[in-house]
């Protein structure tokens, strides 16, 4: 019925007629519920549509589910699982308006129906037309619920913290049922039965049974009162209910329904409890006599059946009769005598139920096991189980069946229970029960069935294992739930029962697996807040084993007052706890691992039942020890569980036992360590055994042992756990011996090590307080210094300092951890096989966490102990300084890392390496060879190993490694490392120079640049990465090809790289960084560098003083002071900060300066002698040192300019002293400035014209020298600099314009002819500059005059026959080298001071320039210029047998022409384009009117020439300005507008003579040595460039250079111009002369090139349009020429003709022999087309004249002779 609003007054009786009914229908039936309408909601199309942004997903938007939405989709979404099918990373809240309802159909009311119509409603068809709609409107708020909800109630109604308000709007959380099994354990109490009545079928029920409801009832009895309140109500009902009813279908016999029911079980259900089912005929009219329900049958389901809880579906036979007394015990299937039933007894309801409880496994297996020890706690003989009955005889037998079958348990419900089911196997274990007055032991049985139940949970959590393989549920069982049976631990004062974890690191689940070791090493200070009881255990303990779980009793603060410590005192055990476990053990009747003791903490029963009570940690061991194979391996599978269960037991049993203050050799008995030490032995070997095997369980295994030493270190006595380890040790390396991969057993036990190594009294477990020898006085006075020092000078050196800084057996012996990581370190860098670069990077990484833990450690944070820490890694200085020659070499240039040693070597010959661990012959090779040795003296003490090559560490490697070095450096006490360096020997001590040299160049500052070069190759990495993925995925790259590659990649443990450990994850992994980093990250990452670059170099320069403060009284100071400068001038040198660069200068001037007192340098006497080397011998370092001090003057901070002003200054002031004359430092500064100019190009001239102003000063006010000529020789020196500075200028001005920059430094260079010092310095910053820009060649240019510089200066010294004689030597290499032939006596004098006095004016600097020349002819691909330099080195190389060198010049000889074979044909290899390039404009200024060849690089475009010449000139001039002249004519200057610059620019080709092609046979030869170009022009009488074939004219221009190319600039300007111009007719003959040749190389090209030759082919038979071979001879040879001066030209092009047809028909003939048979159609045409060319030249070519046949009349021209031809001189 459908009333209009509007019709409210004419139908008001009407309405209030429904409403009284209304009310009289739900007074009546209000109870009653009947299923009226149902919709439908999407929620995958709701979650997905919120989460996006270009929708209204507010709270007040509203939104219609549609569920065509879903239709609209793919059909591959819709395969795809609910769970996946949406994200709710973007769900967002959302109203939405349901409109669409359907009227519930009495006679469809199964599940089976309505997912028919859901799959309806997915694709709408014509069945949902016939669906009844409701008109109805719902709305309802969805959103994301919250991590933390409040007001929030849990599945039974409980309120959830935080619950603020109990009058709050509830929020309810819903118990899922997921459609996958889900395994976790049960961690609060939980006992709900679902209840789902499906059907009824009362259609033989005789009667009024039409309108059915069905009353569900939990019954604890049979008494109708004894209803019980657990069904949960309805949302505006009560919390619980004692009934509820079913929907009502009216008039349906057989109703279906789809209520559900939940119930809350009783925690304890009994046989009685059973749900009652009371079927209800409802009357809807009201009747006189017929009641409002009338009973029509009765069922019920008994709860428990034998012991388990019934749940599942049920079928049940309906009772017409109410069900007799003692029914609830029976089933409704048992048939009861007197009592009716519908249709015969048969099932007509059914039901179904399900539980979700903490309480009832609902496994049989589980059942049967809970129930039989349940009996065995209780003592209830006898039991009924199922149908027997078990007594105490049959007892023990059920229960190690039952134990047996828990294998067979469902995964789900045993992970469930799995903390229940393993506390009962531990009580098992430990309390062994007593049947019949006899102890039964079950340990063997509980044991096997454990290691069962382990392994079950491993395999169902197989997917949420850790890193380390370890199940997080198995972890947290360990870590929460475990204790041991009936000893709860109670503190004083009341406290709440503690929670105990293992002794290990991060490894609970309490801890986030990310921290870091070197965190978890700040965790040792103790809490003051923490108030305990006097008299009680060691709080300190105590708060550990609660909370984290580490032993701290022997922390380093509290070491003096352990036992056995120098304030140890004798403590008086409790009373409770003074039983003497040895007579426990003498008092067990059979062979246990543990005391039998009597239980006095089990509760009081009625009556006194006797118990034994084991340890379980004693019991594991004994067990795991003497188990079977079966066990034992599903033991190892998971041997962590059981070591950190055992370890825990360990700790429970000492603090509740009060055994904390036991010596720890007492704490526990020598059986159960027996029991430890086999077991550790036989885990042990399997690790060896399954290396090789099972390499991940063997991963697995050594960590577990590892962190289970680990433990025990904090636990028992700590002697016994290094014999164990030393026992490990010794297995591992017996085997080493036979193994086929020891990479794979030295990782293993290099991650045994390092986990050892973790823990957090490491430290204190080296014994850091007795040093073997400590230093003679920790703050030496000057005498003991000058006593210590002397060491040095005697060569005597100290045993006992020598053995803190080697791996000796004392040092292994008292730092027995610290000794077996650095003797792993040492062991890893020796190995050659494959994995060793894992090896390195495993045992660098674990020094360096170790390392990092130490620096973060509050506890070592003063200096005095950091420097006892320090002692623990001295031994690493000479394992590095042994290892130099297999670091990665940061510095540049090769041979940059022994370079030092080997200078210190040459000074000492015959003296070996007394003391050392390295033989001379060894230390010679570290010297001196490339070879480095790898091995050192034997580890074990043997004798020392034959020195070897070993495998190189990589670059991330090596820092490590050295920041590792730097650390103990910084950190030890200086006084020790002064009496070290005074006991090396001299290589040893350059060794240890050379590693010094290393650190700085390893750490160098890179700046900010750097990491952005660096963010970009990672990006480009991550696309490489994808491009190999979409190759992968489009099949072009196979899968066997991808595997082979990624094998080769691959170390024994799979890729490796980037890996950081830490404790609480043993495997290696990846790290996660992003491929792209933010501008904050970058120039964070960028400070940070900086910080570490400025700390390693200062921490470098203190090591450098204590050097130097060793040796000054040395015999050998000069060597090893000029060895430790030349590390300074390289740290000077670098990028560098502020604070570095005061400290460095003023340590160079404490060493160059002989007056300083700092370092007393040149006291007794003996003073003055290593100024006097560094400035009359050491040339090179003086030229170093200017450079580096001129650099630094040129600053832009003024301290830095200050300090370099004053070393400068006092550099000259010191040579001055020694001569009255400084003339080689003002020759090294001014080389030094050119250099710096030349090369550096952001060089400040402002700021170094300051300094240079600041050192002028100083001369003037230097009293000491005021009555000398100092001061004038200072002004003169700066006037000099001055003048540099200014050429400076221009060169800035010009430097983007490579040409006039080259320009300039070729005029600055020919300016010093007379310095020849200067001029070198110059040809070298030239040679820096092509070199940058990539021209090779002429950078090899200057560095091949260069070196005719020095041969011109070394031939005036002395004659010697394996040297150049000067610049002549050089004419084969270059023609224009006899310009440095200038240098000769009248200008030069060898003698004079200060002149040649660089380190390239000698035989070994002319050999380095020559190989750097070889070089860069190498990169330019000059290869036969590269032989004409090794004819003149290797005179040289062979006059000082320098063999190797001559291998290796040999070896790139060899090199040189085999590249010169594979390209000979030129083709290959481009060796530049040659441009010519007219400048014409005042503009210009010098330039003007000028002509230049230029030389680019290869296959250049004329426009890219001209773009880049009118872009760089426009941008100087200004727009309009500059203009290209496009043609090659000759320029008219007159016609030119004087306010522009014009530029003209003509391709030009190499051009050579008759007589000159002779010499000049390969490409090389036409390539190199040029001075004669040419370029043709086309023009016509009228003007034009091109006309018709009677009028074409051209142009030849020969223009000649000033010096052939390459020469050391790149353009070159033109000397002399010579133009000629040709007639038509010979145009002509040069045109068929071309076609010939181009006829001719295609035809005997060999290999023959088919492509080639058919296209030659195809232009000169082929049909043309105009200017074909026939027009040319149609226009020349169609009449003889009336001018007998071009008879001969006639005559010359009809024999070019003959020679082009006879070259037609050889192609025609080779193409043949060429092509296939497809071809054959083309062949014929250009036979045909080579048959009609030759039909219509035959007449042209026969005609004769006979006037040639006459002698030559004096008139005529000889037009082919060079001479006759018109000419026009430039």
């Amino acid at each position: 019925m459908v009333m209009k609003e509007a019709d409210t007054a004419k139908n008001k009786e009407k309405l209030e007629k429904l409403r009284l009914a209304a009310e009289q229908f739900c007074t009546r039936l209000g109870r009653y519920r009947m299923p009226f309408a149902w919709t439908a909601v999407h929620l995958a199309n709701i979650v997905s549509s919120a989460g996006q942004p270009d929708r209204d997903s507010d709270s007040e938007g509203e939104r219609r589910p549609a569920w065509t939405d879903r239709r609209r989709r793919g059909p591959q979404d819709r395969t795809s699982s609910g769970d996946d099918a949406c994200s709710f990373s973007g769900f967002r809240p959302a109203t939405l308006t349901v409109t669409n309802f359907f009227k519930q159909e009495a006679e469809r009311l199964s599940d089976e129906d309505l997912f028919k119509f859901l799959a309806d409603m997915r694709r709408p068809t014509s069945l949902l037309r016939r669906l009844r709609p409701v008109t109805a409107q719902l709305k309802i708020d969805i959103s994301p619920a919250p991590e933390n909800p409040h007001f929030c109630l849990s599945p039974e109604l409980l309120h959830v913290k935080p619950y603020p308000d109990p009058r709050g709007r509830p929020t309810k959380e819903i118990l899922e049922f997921p459609a996958r099994e889900v395994y976790a354990p049960h961690t609060s109490y939980r006992s709900l039965l679902y209840v789902y009545p499906h059907s009824l079928n009362f259609s033989s029920r005789q009667g009024s049974v039409r309108n059915l409801a069905v009353r569900v009832q939990y019954m604890a009895g049979e008494d109708p009162s004894q209803a019980l309140p657990v069904i949960f109500g309805k949302s505006s009902c009560s919390e619980f209910t004692r009934e509820a009813f079913t929907p009502v279908v009216y008039h349906n016999k057989s109703p279906e329904f789809y209520e559900e029911f939940k119930l809350r079980l009783p925690a304890c259900v009994t046989e009685n409890h059973h749900l009652l089912f009371t079927f209800y005929h409802v009357s809807c009219q009201p009747r006189p006599g017929t009641a409002l329900e009338t009973p029509v049958g009765f069922t019920w389901i008994p709860l428990l059946q034998h012991g388990r809880l019934r749940t599942g579906p049920f079928c049940l036979p309906v009772s017409v009769d109410q069900p007799p007394p003692s029914y609830s015990v029976l089933t409704p299937d048992v048939a009861l005598p007197g009592m009716r039933w519908v249709d015969g007894h048969k099932g007509v309801f059914s039901v179904e139920l399900t539980a979700v409880s903490s309480v009832h496994p609902q496994d049989p297996h589980l059942d049967k096991f809970f129930t039989l020890v349940h009996v065995l706690e209780e003592g209830a003989f006898p039991f009924r189980l199922k149908d027997a009955v078990l007594s105490e005889g049959t007892v023990e037998q059920e229960l190690r069946a039952s134990l047996a079958a828990l294998r067979l348990a469902s995964p789900e419900p045993l992970v469930a229970f799995s903390h229940h089911v393993l506390d009962k196997l531990v009580r098992l274990v430990v309390r062994p029960p007593v049947i019949g007055g006899q102890i039964v032991n079950l340990g063997r049985g509980a044991f096997e069935a454990m290691a069962h139940v382990v392994s079950l949970v491993h395999r169902s959590l197989e997917g949420a294992q850790d890193t380390r393989g370890h199940c997080p549920l198995l972890a947290a069982y360990v870590y929460y739930a475990f204790r041991l049976p009936g000893t709860e631990p109670s503190l004083p004062g009341g406290a709440p029962p503690v929670t105990v974890q293992p002794a290990t690191l991060a490894r609970g689940p309490g801890r986030p697996a990310s921290l870091y070791l070197a965190r978890s090493k700040s965790i040792s200070s103790s809490n003051p807040d923490l108030a305990v009881a006097p008299g009680s255990v060691d709080d300190e303990v105590s708060r550990i084993l609660a909370s984290k779980g580490i032993d701290r009793s022997h922390s380093w603060v509290n070491a003096a007052y352990a036992p056995g410590g120098s304030k140890a005192v004798l403590r008086r055990a409790p009373p409770y706890c003074g039983a003497d476990p040895r007579q426990a053990i003498d008092r067990s009747s059979s062979r246990t691992s543990s005391c039998l003791e009597s239980s006095s903490s089990s509760p009081p029963t009625t009556q006194p039942r006797p118990t034994v009570q084991k340890l379980l940690h004693e019991e594991l061991a004994l067990q795991w020890v003497v188990s079977g194979s079966a066990v034992r391996e599903a033991v190892l599978q998971h041997a962590w569980f059981f070591f950190q269960l055992m370890v825990k037991s360990m700790m429970l049993h000492l603090l509740l036992g009060q055994k904390l203050d036991t010596p720890r050799k007492l704490r526990f008995p020598g059986r159960f360590l027996d029991d430890i030490a086999a077991l550790v032995g036989s885990v042990g070997l399997e690790v060896i055994t399954r290396v090789h095997k099972d390499a991940e369980l063997a991963e697995r295994l050594n960590a577990s042992l590892a962190f289970f030493l680990s433990d025990l270190l904090s636990l028992v006595d700590r002697g016994f756990v290094f014999s164990l380890v030393r026992a490990l040790y010794k297995q591992v390396a017996t085997r080493l011996q036979s193994a086929p991969n020891p990479a794979v057993l030295l990782t293993l036990r290099m991650d045994f090590t390092r986990i050892l190594c973790s823990h957090e009294h490491y430290v204190t477990l080296n014994l850091p307080c007795c040093p073997l020898s400590p230093p003679a006085s920790p703050s030496p006075s000057v005498s003991s210094t000058a006593s210590q020092s002397s060491t040095f000078s005697s060569q005597a050196p100290d045993p006992k300092v020598i053995s803190m800084f080697e791996l000796s057996g004392p040092f292994r012996q008292q730092h027995f951890l610290a000794g077996l990581l650095l003797t792993e370190l040492a062991l890893a860098m020796e190995p050659e096989a494959e994995g060793a670069s894992l090896l390195h990077k495993k045992a660098i990484c674990a020094v360096h966490t170790l390392l990092c833990s130490h620096d973060a450690d509050p506890r070592y944070a003063e200096a005095t102990v950091k420097a006892r820490v320090a002692e623990l890694y001295l031994p690493l200085l000479s394992l590095s300084r042994d290892t130099l020659p297999r670091l990665h070499d940061f510095a540049e240039g090769p041979g940059q890392r022994s370079r030092l040693a080997s200078m210190l070597d040459s000074d000492t010959e015959g003296e070996g390496d007394a003391g050392g661990t390295i033989n001379p012959s060894v230390a010679m090779a570290i010297a001196g060879g490339p070879l480095a040795p790898g091995s050192r003296a034997s580890i074990s003490q043997g004798p020392a190993t034959a020195a070897r090559s070993g495998y190189a560490l990589s670059a991330e490697s090596s820092r490590t490694l050295l920041v590792c070095v730097l650390w103990v450096l910084k950190n030890a006490e200086p006084a020790l490392l002064q009496r070290w360096a005074a006991d090396l020997t001299l290589p040893q001590l350059g060794r240890v120079l050379d590693l010094l040299y290393l650190c700085l160049a390893a750490f160098e500052y890179k700046g900010k640049k750097a990491f952005e070069r660096i963010n970009s190759l990672t990006f480009k990495k991550s696309l490489d990465m994808k491009a190999r993925l979409e190759e992968a995925i489009l099949g072009t790259i196979g899968a066997r090809q991808e595997m082979v590659r990624r094998s080769r990649e691959r170390s024994p443990f799979g890729n490796q790289e980037n890996v950081r450990w830490r404790k609480s994850i043993t495997h290696w992994r990846q790290t996660s960084d992003r491929v792209d980093k933010t501008k904050d990250e970058m120039e964070h990452e960028a400070l940070v560098d900086g910080n570490l670059a400025t700390e390693a170099s200062l921490v470098v320069l203190d090591t450098l003083e204590i050097i130097v403060q060793t040796v000054m009284l040395s015999e050998a100071r000069e060597s090893i002071l000029g060895a430790v400068l030349k590390v300074v001038l390289y740290s000077l040198g670098s990028a560098q900060s502020a604070l570095f660069l005061q400290h460095g200068l003023a340590t160079q001037r404490a060493l160059v300066s002989k007056g300083e007192a700092h370092w007393c340098l040149f006291h007794l006497g003996r003073g003055g002698q290593f100024p006097e080397l560094l400035f009359e011998e050491d040339t090179e370092l003086c030229a170093d040192l200017c450079l580096r001090l001129l650099r630094h003057c040129g600053s832009r901070i003024s301290a830095i300019r200050t300090h370099a002003s004053a070393s400068l200054y006092l550099l000259m002031r010191q040579n001055f002293e020694i001569g009255n004359n400084f003339a080689r430092v003002k020759m090294q500064v001014t080389m030094s400035l050119s250099s710096l100019v030349g090369t550096t190009q952001n060089f400040s001239e402002e700021h170094l014209r300051r300094s240079l102003k600041t050192i002028l000063t100083y001369a003037e006010e230097d009293v000491g020298l005021r009555d000398s000529t100092f001061a004038e020789q200072v002004q003169d020196l700066m006037f000099n600099l001055h003048m540099i500075l200014t050429d400076t200028v221009k060169m800035k001005e010009h430097q983007e314009d490579p040409e006039m920059l080259i320009d300039l430094m070729y005029r600055i260079a020919r300016g010093y002819q007379g310095s020849p010092d200067l001029r070198l310095t110059w040809l070298q910053n030239m040679a820096g500059k092509h070199a940058e820009l990539g021209n090779h060649a002429e950078a090899a240019q200057c560095m091949v005059h260069a070196a005719a510089l020095v041969a011109e200066y070394l031939a005036l010294l002395e004659d010697s026959r394996h040297l150049p004689v000067g610049c002549v030597s050089f004419q084969n290499i270059s023609s224009n080298v006899l310009e440095e032939s200038a240098i000769s006596d009248d200008i030069l004098s060898p003698d004079e001071e200060g002149f040649c006095s660089g380190k390239h004016f000698t035989e070994m600097g002319l050999v380095g320039l020559l190989e750097q020349a070889a070089v860069y002819f190498t990169m330019g691909g000059l290869y036969e210029a590269v032989n004409e330099v090794y004819k003149t080195l290797i005179p040289i190389l062979e006059a000082h047998r320098d063999y190797k060198k001559l291998a290796a010049v040999h070896g790139k000889l060899q090199e040189a022409f085999t590249k010169i074979m594979h390209q000979s044909s030129g083709w290959e290899r481009v060796f530049g384009t040659y441009f010519r390039v007219g400048f014409y404009g005042s503009r210009f200024g010098d330039l003007d009117e000028q002509e230049f060849v230029y030389k680019e690089p290869s296959i250049t475009k004329l426009a890219e020439i001209s773009h880049r010449l009118e872009e760089f000139y426009t941008e100087r001039f200004g727009e309009d300005v500059v203009e290209i002249i496009k043609d090659s004519n000759p320029v008219d200057k007159t016609k030119l507008d004087p306010q522009k610059a014009y530029i003209q620019i003509t391709y030009v080709e190499p051009h050579f003579d008759t007589y000159e092609l002779k010499d000049r046979v390969t490409y090389f030869d036409r390539n190199y040595g040029l001075r004669t170009f040419l370029f043709c022009t086309p023009f016509t009488p009228d003007g034009r460039a091109h006309g018709e074939l009677p009028e074409q004219h051209k142009r030849k221009t020969l223009l000649s250079t000033a010096h052939a190319f390459p020469y050391i600039k790149t353009r070159i300007r033109v000397c002399h111009r010579e133009e000629t111009v040709l007639t038509p007719v010979e145009v002509a003959i040069e045109d068929m002369q071309k076609k010939t040749r181009e006829l001719a190389f295609a035809t005997e090209q060999d290999p023959p090139d088919a492509k080639m030759l058919q296209m030659v082919l195809q232009g000169s038979v082929g049909p043309t349009v105009n200017q074909g071979p026939l027009e040319v001879a149609q226009v020349f040879l169609a009449e003889i020429p009336e001018d007998p001066k071009l008879f001969r030209h006639h005559n010359k092009l009809r024999l070019c003709f003959k020679d082009f047809c006879k070259k037609c028909e050889d192609a025609l003939r080779k193409n043949k022999a060429l092509i296939g048979p497809d071809q054959k159609e083309y062949h014929r045409e250009l036979e045909r087309n080579y048959s009609r060319l030759r039909e219509a030249l035959q007449p042209l070519l026969t005609q004769r004249l006979p006037q040639l046949l006459a002698p030559n009349t004096a008139g005529l021209r000889n037009s082919l002779n060079r001479a006759s031809f018109r000419k026009t001189d430039l």
